[in-house]
């Protein structure tokens, strides 16, 4: 399938969902779905690479996801650990910086550290970004933001009358982080389970029923191909973005948010 490759998504996030129902279809538990699904993040990787695609993000360990029996728990963590140790010197090699959102109060300490130091040792690097989703909720995200704003605005940085969309999204878990053009959900579920709900306001959402371990370089393929069917309106006409134009009394699309497929911001 042939994609243009002036309109990908900048940011494509995923929701990778169904380990647990593919491991069931052949008589495995649950541990065996997530380590099939921990090695399929490795040709996605290399996709994005080789399509140039800037940042990918994917939701690895929610904070929802503390309520599951306790030895999945501890295997999930201990995924994220076999796949840095792994997957680290070829990310380093092409030049992937590592980012991580959510809590870090209740990542095992282990975890933390090795994940702090895959950061520091790619932060200088200018290839895809991939973050990481770890003991993350789109509303305590949301939450913490408020309560860091009524913490400055309480010290006198801001007046409340000051708040915008564009101030609150500095106060994010990464603020440096672009908007998702692209959120892509496998499994078959239909819903976006606390995932990024402050940025995903203008994404393309893209649901299929391949559960993820057998998602391959060909159905993201299909999801970006997709992706580049849409039109993207940001409030206009579906003329105005044929002809590039816009009202002259407010602006067409929200701060920073990319007017095309190209993801330019």
């Amino acid at each position: 399938m042939e994609l243009d490759l002036k309109r990908l998504p900048r940011h494509v996030a995923i929701i990778m969902d169904g380990n647990g129902r593919w491991a069931r279809q052949r008589i495995k538990n649950r541990v065996f779905g997530h380590r099939k699904g921990a090695e399929n993040v490795r040709g996605i990787l290399t996709c994005c690479n080789d399509l140039g695609i800037r940042y990918l993000t994917l939701y690895t360990f929610s904070a929802e996801n503390w309520n599951r029996p306790g030895r999945e728990v501890r295997a999930l963590w201990g995924l994220l650990e076999r796949f840095l140790n792994s997957e680290l010197p070829e990310l380093v090699q092409n030049r992937v910086r590592i980012r991580h959102i959510g809590e870090d109060a209740d990542i095992p300490a282990s975890n933390l550290r090795q994940l702090m130091a895959a950061e520091a040792q790619t932060a200088h690097f200018d290839g895809l970004t991939l973050t990481l989703a770890l003991n993350y909720g789109g509303r305590q995200e949301i939450l913490r933001a408020a309560e860091r704003f009524a913490c400055d605005v309480k010290e006198g940085l801001h007046a409340p009358g000051q708040l915008s969309s564009e101030l609150f999204s500095r106060y994010l878990y990464d603020p440096q982080l672009p908007d998702p053009d692209l959120v892509i959900r496998t499994g078959a579920e239909i819903r976006v389970s606390n995932f990024l709900l402050w940025q995903i306001a203008y994404a393309e959402l893209y649901f299929t029923e391949t559960l993820w371990p057998d998602f391959s370089k060909d159905d993201f393929t299909l999801a970006l191909a997709e992706f580049q069917r849409r039109e993207r309106r940001f409030g206009r006409t579906g003329e105005q973005v044929k002809t590039g134009s816009s009202s002259s009394q407010r602006r067409a699309s929200p701060p920073d948010v990319p007017l095309s497929g190209s993801g330019t911001r």
